[in-house]
């Protein structure tokens, strides 16, 4: 069976957008994701863990 060439060249068209939507999809998610984690990371840095003055220099605490 023959196919028509402005046939094969739409299905090939569409088949490039398809891979490209989902190149874009999987982009999107994975800077999501990575947003999150840093998010997280960044909120877990200012918590303290303990009754001690933490030894970082970014943090201003008063020495009790």
């Amino acid at each position: 069976m023959m196919i028509h060439p402005d046939v094969a060249l739409m299905l090939a068209n569409d088949h490039r957008r398809e891979l490209i939507a989902e190149a874009d999809r999987q982009r999107l998610l994975s800077r999501a994701r990575e947003a999150l984690a840093c998010r997280k990371r960044a909120a877990a840095r200012g918590k303290p863990t303990g009754t001690l003055t933490p030894c970082e220099h970014s943090v201003a605490v008063s020495a009790r």
